[in-house]
């Protein structure tokens, strides 16, 4: 398993936001993390990344404890795209993007090599943005920024990439085009992803499994036909919706906010 956590628990300060957690994403999975606010799945993200460490358990990349490889060794295979990320002022989408080549060159390397070249080359490629490489990058429209850092985690050449509400403050139409590219990367280069949505539809259409979190436990985790089901869509989501087939696979309509149903809360989650 290229990213494995066990018994993983974490939060801010003292207060634990997730707590054992189980859960191992397959090589050239798609992995989408759901479930209301405040259920920790950005938070699980972050301790999955290095980002902050765990109170409790481990995450394990290519089966060695994230938190005890150096910045550079863990960049070398997981790449992060946060949900808001600091627009660099006075960078090109070029400069931007051969950033992401830091952790495969020593300190004192100013000058991108050959396969550092070649891989800014082919990020700019799948991102599609190789004509914007002279562009400044807060010259870029909102789904053009999100695609330029796309390519600065993909010049990394991670083996697992981790994605944060990617889709926030995109419009659809930016939506849908970033999650097609993903899923290319996915099928054809084999890169393993996880991903935080709020949208369960883009999720469900895209993903291979899916792991619904409530309360910072991981409560169950499935292909989406198995996870959307009205139980659980009312236990983790709180909502009564239809389950619809579509052309793009099973998708729901939510008609009502509910109440937590009776013996809910003292389930025992996956």
């Amino acid at each position: 398993m290229p990213l494995e956590v066990r018994h993983l628990a974490g939060g801010y300060g003292d207060r634990p936001i997730v707590e054992a957690i189980n859960l191992a994403l397959a090589h050239g999975e798609w992995l989408s993390l759901l479930g209301a606010n405040g259920s920790g799945k950005s938070t699980l993200l972050r301790l999955m990344s290095r980002i902050l460490k765990p109170q409790g358990g481990v995450a394990l990349l290519d089966g060695r404890d994230v938190h005890q490889l150096s910045p550079a060794a863990a960049a070398r295979k997981l790449a992060l795209l946060p949900q808001q990320q600091t627009i660099p002022e006075g960078l090109t989408v070029y400069q931007l993007v051969s950033l992401g080549r830091s952790p495969h060159q020593s300190w004192w390397q100013w000058e991108l090599d050959a396969a550092g070249r070649e891989q800014v080359e082919k990020a700019l490629h799948w991102t599609e943005i190789e004509h914007y490489r002279d562009r400044p990058v807060t010259a870029l429209s909102g789904g053009e920024q999100q695609r330029a850092f796309l390519a600065l985690a993909l010049a990394q050449d991670p083996k697992v990439l981790l994605l944060d509400e990617p889709t926030t403050f995109l419009d659809l139409h930016y939506q849908l085009q970033l999650l097609e590219l993903l899923k290319r990367l996915n099928q054809q280069q084999g890169l393993s992803i996880i991903t935080v949505l709020h949208d369960i539809n883009l999720a469900s259409r895209y993903s291979d499994r899916l792991a619904l979190l409530r309360q910072g436990r991981l409560w169950a985790v499935g292909t989406p036909v198995d996870m959307l089901t009205p139980q659980l869509l009312a236990e983790v989501f709180e909502i009564q919706a239809a389950i619809i087939e579509t052309p793009v696979g099973i998708q729901i309509c939510p008609l009502m906010a509910t109440s937590p149903e009776p013996g809910v809360l003292s389930a025992t989650p996956a």
